[in-house]
């Protein structure tokens, strides 16, 4: 895998994490526990593409 498609595939997965917090956040039976976790995963996400951009 190419360096530019692995960061497509980061930038896919970021913009899907971001649409599941967003959903995350607005459905009252998510806890505060898994909206964090998805936040995490975005934020390591998005220091990766920092990373290898």
């Amino acid at each position: 895998m190419s360096l530019s498609s692995h960061l497509e595939e980061l930038k896919k997965k970021h913009a899907s994490l971001s649409a599941a917090v967003e959903h995350a956040q607005r459905s009252p039976s998510v806890s505060t526990l898994e909206i964090t976790q998805l936040k995490k995963q975005k934020l390591r996400l998005k220091e990766e593409i920092s990373r290898l951009s």
